[in-house]
């Protein structure tokens, strides 16, 4: 632990639950509490890692020419910004670049679904950071989307000159847009990179999809909750 205390066996600690479920087996007690065990090393585990990456040095200052067009320059013609104003009053910024540029008739399922949820908690988030979702995609474009999906706390921007997007890993290197997701951080009027997810598909285990772990997707959690797990060619879609 960072404050020196020690840390008691996992296996100690599972010993202490006092839960049962009715009718279970003396077989299915044995393996849960096995299971137990193992869910507590892994909260550890997530604790090292965010610890960890708490702990970053300062990242590359912010130094490019980044231009974002938000949602209420169509009404007040507004030009477009620099990053910094896209922290508000806030210190900290997350960012998402999600898959919707002007080559895509529709947006990314997968980013889709992963909005909807930072949707749903935008309201929270924003208490303590500033929250940016990006794409290449003219800023009227994504509004209407954002409209058909019902989404209300999720503050859009355009990358008007797509030098963001390319200097920020959002776009391969076939001009495709892709996914990325950021943290960036703003101390002493000095905007820096802070954290980026960097796990791709050259370094996802066999049989696995890149994810930044634990994933961000409330939709993956549940269903590794479940007997069936994510199953192995299952994706979400727009509609259904």
């Amino acid at each position: 632990m960072a404050d020196g205390t020690a840390l008691r066996p996992a296996e100690d600690v599972a010993r202490t639950n006092k839960a049962r479920q009715r009718n279970e087996s003396p077989e299915y007690r044995a393996a849960r509490e096995a299971l137990l065990v193992e869910e507590i090393k892994l909260n550890r585990q997530i604790a090292r890692v965010a610890a960890l990456r708490r702990g970053l040095p300062p990242g590359g200052e912010v130094t490019g020419d980044y231009r974002f067009l938000g949602e209420a320059s169509s009404v007040q013609g507004a030009e477009p910004v620099g990053i910094e104003a896209l922290f508000g009053d806030k210190d900290t910024l997350f960012l998402y670049n999600w898959m919707y540029g002007p080559r895509r008739a529709r947006p990314c399922p997968m980013c889709t679904a992963l909005l909807s949820c930072l949707n749903g908690n935008a309201d929270h988030i924003r208490q303590r950071i500033a929250m940016a979702v990006v794409a290449l995609s003219p800023i009227e474009r994504q509004v209407a989307f954002k409209v058909e999906r019902g989404w209300t706390n999720l503050p859009m921007y355009a990358d008007v000159n797509g030098d963001f997007s390319r200097d920020y890993h959002a776009v391969m290197e076939d001009g495709t847009d892709t996914a990325a997701i950021h943290v960036f951080t703003r101390r002493d009027g000095t905007v820096r990179h802070f954290w980026s997810a960097e796990l791709g598909f050259e370094s996802a285990d066999p049989g696995k999809d890149p994810t930044t772990e634990p994933d961000l997707m409330v939709l993956w959690n549940v269903l590794d909750l479940t007997p069936d797990g994510r199953g192995t060619d299952w994706y979400p879609s727009i509609t259904y």
